[in-house]
């Protein structure tokens, strides 16, 4: 397959997350529907869950099924087109990319091994929980990195719960030990979801289990407090709302080692575990170490220019998690931080360069625009600052108004999907079958 060809302008759009979805929409939307260029979305999975929300997933707050967005469904209405299919390999001489074969659940093939012809490529396969060679840790925890992921944590959960009250119905001791590694952003707002969710559970038939007192939920941290990537004050406001809720942190804590029976650290300290969360360190997937020469970090993210185009390659860019993009307002060696307004600002931005490309003009560069950082503690809390021009510098907030805006942030993702008539007609819908359904997802 040769570079060179007579048609529109090919774009390859790598990774339907939170970034890579509304970009292709966006070209899709602005180029594809006028033919002036190809935008085709490859993802290896069939739909799109918003990762930030991953954790209300995995503790039953929200029914994935109920939120996922058919990347089939999508492209039909924005322009584009969808591939589905794992990266394989990528040939930069000949702008190919070639995707695995995709497989049924019942491990028949349903696609082959194909090739994809590009112009521009664009990568945006966002991270995976980095567990640095703890021993245990694959065989015996979970990562909430796909909404399966989560799913798979929300059935085991439940499965606890159910055994604990079948316990506690016999007269024997009952519990739930669930023991959260990582005290982030994902580690902080699964721990505080899960005693919510645990609670509403025990009123659809769990009548012997007292949840306040018989789950028991501790989130161990490595750094000296929780939030370590954010200012200290909002780690020490989470860290009193954790301490209402009943969840015991563990700071300066190092894992060394899970098994079956629980989590050990440096310090000697052991703790036991029916369930085990990892949520500490990412990275980016480790297929970009292999692209055909591109330049990567130590944790796999590809090494991009302020244009986002990678440093080996000007046809192909990256951007959101698995991006080492350089900050220069933030210092030397500063790089953008793993966030989903970095990636939505990172797409906008993408937007224009994909026009530049097409008009043969000089790319625009890359500026982040920190606009604070909140963290949901459950359905009617949430913790974080504000930034920006209009308040001038930084606002802490905290409680109803904090979580509304946390809240906010999800519409906004499903806007630059959607669009705003689509998502409002959406959200009254969910609110009045809201009295029909059970608060939390049962099964």
């Amino acid at each position: 397959m040769s570079a060179a060809h007579d048609g529109p302008h090919r774009v390859v759009v790598v990774g339907g997350g939170a970034g890579g979805l509304p970009l292709a929409t966006a070209l899709g939307d602005k180029f594809g529907r006028h033919r002036y260029a190809d935008i085709t979305l490859v993802d290896r999975y069939e739909t799109h869950v918003w990762k930030p929300l991953l954790h209300e997933v995995a503790a039953g707050r929200m029914d994935a099924d109920a939120h996922d967005v058919n990347y089939l469904a999508v492209a039909h209405w924005h322009g584009f087109t969808f591939r589905q299919g794992a990266v394989a390999r990528l040939d930069r001489k000949r702008r190919e990319l070639r995707l695995q074969a995709v497989q049924d659940d019942d491990g028949h093939e349903m696609l082959p091994e194909r090739g994809i012809a590009y112009d521009t490529l664009v990568f945006c396969v966002g991270s995976t929980n980095n567990d640095f060679g703890v021993p245990g840790v694959a065989t015996f925890a979970i990562s909430l990195d796909t909404a399966q992921d989560a799913k798979r944590f929300h059935r085991k959960l439940l499965a606890a719960c159910v055994r604990a009250d079948d316990r506690a119905a016999a007269g024997d001791s009952a519990g739930v030990d669930i023991v959260i590694i990582g005290a982030g952003a994902t580690g902080v707002e699964l721990a505080a979801e899960i005693r919510h969710t645990t609670r509403e559970h025990a009123g659809y038939g769990l009548k012997h289990l007292q949840t306040a007192r018989d789950v028991r939920l501790t989130v161990i941290e490595a750094a000296a407090r929780i939030l370590p990537q954010l200012k200290e004050r909002i780690a020490t406001a989470a860290t009193g709302l954790l301490d209402d809720l009943d969840v015991a942190v563990r700071t300066s804590e190092r894992v060394t080692g899970v098994d079956e029976k629980g989590v050990h650290t440096a310090s000697g300290a052991f703790y036991p575990a029916d369930l085990v969360v990892w949520a500490a360190g990412i990275q980016a997937p480790s297929f970009l170490a292999d692209l055909d020469g591109l330049e990567v970090n130590r944790v796999n993210q590809l090494l991009v220019q302020t244009t986002l185009q990678t440093t080996r390659d000007p046809n192909v860019f990256a951007f959101g998690d698995c991006a080492a993009c350089p900050w220069p307002e933030a210092g030397e060696q500063a790089l953008i931080p793993p966030r989903a307004q970095a990636a939505r600002q990172q797409a906008l931005l993408l937007v224009k360069s994909v026009k530049a490309r097409l008009a043969g003009k000089p790319l625009p560069t890359f500026h982040f625009h920190d606009l604070g950082s909140l963290v949901s503690l459950g359905e009617l809390s949430a913790v974080g600052n504000l930034m920006g021009r209009l308040i001038g510098g930084s606002m802490m907030i905290q409680g109803l108004i904090a979580r509304w805006m946390y809240a906010s942030l999800y519409k906004m993702h499903q806007v630059s999907i959607h669009g705003y008539l689509r998502v409002t007609l959406d959200t009254i819908g969910r609110f009045l079958r809201r009295r029909m359904e059970p608060r939390v997802k049962l099964h």
